[in-house]
């Protein structure tokens, strides 16, 4: 089965980017034929700022590679190294109706939000349409808030494929209900957007500071507490083993419970679970030149499932005249 999935380098990655695609895509390069690779083009929808960008991609690679990426057994590269996913964009956009964007629920999302709304923004779908259909790919993991992103690139694939013969593999997404919602410090989904992440790579100092400020009701310490309405809880549930996570409840459930007691026990699981990803991370810093390489040999990887799918669909749209 081959499985493609990207994350965006606008920002520093954090918890709800490792348990909700991350870790996911590091579990299926042991089983499945695995492309992940770092989305800079669409970046460039949030991030106006090229150093940063360029920084960004790298951080986001190193991420990767310390929290388990094999370069080995998946291909990894950055999306702009694939100058084929650009030209695909354009061929795509010439059979993909206006309108079907202009109801995208996360282009309506980012105007809302003050984006300026500029046709990179608009056709975003179409890019990562090309992304996925580029690589023949068979099953895109998803979160529930970019299902319909893919339901649009099954819709291009479908009309791409009706006007000009079979050309792409239709994409199934896979929205697997066992990855959780990670909420943030202030009880929302964690985003970057919202500026209530707890980064995975952060230093100890900020990494107190930031779970200190995740936000708690005003529940008398003596009072019973419901854990299911407390985002602390839900945080620090990711680090749990079940049986931990049934002890901490009754624990909020039997009163006496100091809300800081628990951000504390949060702060020592973080800290210990990237442990040993801190160290490889810390190592990757010192040699970025071999990061790069590693990219760069990705993308060659890449570009040779790539191009026979591009020369395919422009021998049916007639460019390969």
């Amino acid at each position: 089965m081959r499985i493609l999935s990207g994350i965006q380098p606008s920002g520093s990655l954090h918890i709800g980017n490792y348990f909700g695609m991350m870790k996911p895509m590091i579990e299926y390069q042991e089983v499945d034929e695995l492309y992940c690779f770092i989305v800079n083009y669409h970046a460039m929808t949030s991030v106006t700022d090229g150093k940063q960008l360029a920084k960004g991609t790298v951080d986001a690679a190193m991420d990767f590679l310390a929290l388990g990426l094999d370069p080995a057994q998946a291909i990894f590269w950055v999306q702009s190294d694939v100058p084929e996913v650009a030209e695909l964009t354009w061929i795509l956009n010439n059979v993909t109706p206006v309108g079907l964007l202009l109801r995208s629920h996360s282009y309506k999302d980012k105007i809302a939000q003050g984006l300026s709304p500029n046709h990179g923004l608009l056709s975003y779908p179409v890019l990562m349409a090309a992304d996925i259909l580029l690589y023949q790919s068979e099953k895109v993991p998803v979160g529930q808030d970019q299902q319909q992103h893919l339901e649009i690139a099954r819709d291009i694939a479908i009309k791409f494929n009706h006007l000009f013969g079979e050309t792409f593999v239709i994409p199934e997404a896979e929205i697997n209900p066992n990855i959780p919602t990670v909420l943030g410090l202030d009880g929302r989904k964690m985003s970057k957007s919202y500026d209530n992440t707890i980064e995975i790579f952060t230093a100890e100092d900020s990494l107190r500071k930031k779970i200190a400020g995740i936000v708690t009701d005003s529940t008398p310490v003596a009072d019973p507490k419901d854990p299911d309405k407390c985002n602390l809880f839900a945080i620090i549930s990711l680090f749990l083993s079940e049986a931990e996570k049934t002890d901490l409840a009754e624990r909020y459930q039997r009163g006496g419970l100091k809300y800081n007691e628990v951000k504390n026990e949060l702060f020592g699981r973080i800290w210990e679970f990237f442990g040993s990803a801190r160290e490889k991370r810390e190592q990757l810093e010192q040699a970025p030149d071999h990061v790069r390489e590693i990219l760069k040999a990705g993308a060659e990887k890449a570009r040779a499932k790539a191009l026979p799918t591009l020369e395919l669909a422009k021998e049916r749209v007639g460019l390969g005249y």
